[in-house]
């Protein structure tokens, strides 16, 4: 090993110590007494298996019903921005209409957009709806309707499927059109099954995006039932601020999906991404 290799190797270490020590101190912590984790010098590894703060946490507060609506919210946006993003790619790239180019232009023009100068007009827009004869505000603000519309489609996930579906055979394409194909049977038999880099890079993309909602969760939810995971963390501080264990257990429950996507799918995130990036 030469030294320029040696150096590479150490610094890329120290920088894998640097990122994974927070995730591994939250982990021990969560499951260190109180005592220990306030004591000084603080211990890096647990003296036993300490299960009061999961008690607690979930006790405490109502994560339990928030944690299922963090599961819920999520899968619907996912779903949906999937779904939305596959259509839209596909009419970008395989439908010929008049000003195709221009429009995608505006549509990815919806990217620099920050979501602070839009979350008053969708409050007021959702707040405004009449659902079923009641006012979201008296009776839905909170629930999933609330949560999820504003977030049911969004130009990221268009511009990464068109780029990947610009790289599809055209002469694979002309072939499926000859023996009859249409654009559904095509999409679904063909196009889909040989992206599935792509939409798994999106959905990813997406679920990440979603659990870790807060502004917007906070914002429409009226109460604790009603909120999702990551408010009733911030709960947790205000209710036991004493018990820093207490707070590290609901971060657990917090990161322990997000942590399994990232681990078991990276490689399809580093796939779809960079599926577009040669021609």
């Amino acid at each position: 090993m030469t030294a320029g290799r040696f150096i590479t190797y150490a610094v890329l270490v120290l920088a894998a110590i640097a990122v994974i020590f927070p995730v591994y101190y939250v982990i021990a912590g969560s499951i260190m007494a109180p005592g220990q984790i306030s004591s000084y010098p603080p211990d890096l590894f647990p003296h036993g298996l300490f299960t009061g703060n999961y008690e607690g946490a979930t006790s405490t507060t109502a994560i339990g019903r928030q944690y299922v609506n963090s599961v819920l919210q999520t899968s619907v946006i996912t779903l949906s921005q999937l779904i939305t993003s596959v259509l839209a790619a596909y009419a970008f790239v395989f439908m010929k209409m008049w000003g195709r180019t221009l429009l995608f232009g505006l549509f990815l023009g919806t990217l620099m957009v920050p979501w602070e100068s839009i979350v008053l007009p969708n409050y007021l827009t959702i707040t405004g709806w009449e659902l079923g004869g009641q006012r979201l505000t008296a009776s839905y603000a909170g629930t999933m309707i609330a949560l999820v519309l504003p977030f049911l489609a969004n130009a990221f996930g268009v511009f990464l499927l068109r780029q990947s579906f610009l790289q599809f055979p055209t002469e694979l394409r002309d072939a499926a059109v000859i023996d009859g194909c249409g654009h559904w049977r095509f999409m679904r038999r063909i196009l889909i099954p040989l992206n599935k880099p792509a939409l798994m890079a999106v959905g990813l993309y997406v679920f990440l995006a979603a659990w870790n909602q807060f502004f917007w969760p906070l914002l429409i939810g009226d109460n604790a039932n009603r909120r999702t995971l990551q408010i009733g963390i911030s709960q947790l501080n205000d209710v036991e601020a004493a018990n820093p264990g207490l707070i590290l257990a609901g971060v657990v429950l917090s990161i322990l999906p997000t942590l399994a996507i990232v681990i078991f799918g990276q490689r399809f995130i580093v796939r779809g991404l960079t599926a577009g990036a040669i021609r």
